[in-house]
């Protein structure tokens, strides 16, 4: 198991903190395996855009950080990754919900990986769907990114 796996499933224990961007926006990490990776949000108010209805961003957010996720628990320890592009659908609005983003690999290469993220509320009706194209970075022997000159 790698490490960027076993730091997600203390996550989704509760033995490490969620991410800064996940405790900002109040989501966390409910389950992990190799490949795919669970995010759960309760919205509020405070998510709202001005309409009075969720906020685009906040679906895509979740949908970023469960694809991400699930791309990370299938690298190696001294890799990382970017996001090269993400695309996102919404199916319908959203107010006060308890949502979760299932994010799953579909297909790893030696330099990319192509994820995708069904966004769910409390009633399983589908309300998003998004796909995301993910790039490898080699790191050093500290987990860091080289830099480039």
């Amino acid at each position: 198991m790698n490490k960027h796996l076993v730091g997600l499933k203390q996550m989704a224990a509760g033995k490490i903190p969620n991410a800064p961007v996940g405790q900002l926006l109040g989501f966390k990490v409910a389950e992990a395996e190799e490949g795919r990776v669970v995010i759960e949000l309760a919205t509020s108010e405070r998510h709202y855009n001005p309409m009075g209805t969720l906020h685009g961003g906040i679906l895509g957010d979740i949908a970023d950080a469960a694809m991400g996720y699930a791309f990370a628990s299938t690298l190696a320890d001294d890799e990382l990754f970017t996001t090269v592009e993400i695309k996102l659908n919404f199916l319908k609005p959203i107010w006060q919900a308890k949502l979760r983003a299932v994010g799953q690999l579909i297909k790893k290469g030696n330099t990319t990986g192509l994820l995708e993220c069904h966004i769910y509320d409390e009633k399983e009706s589908l309300v998003a769907h998004s796909t995301s194209t993910c790039l490898i970075i080699k790191g050093s022997e500290d987990g860091k990114r080289e830099r480039l000159a």
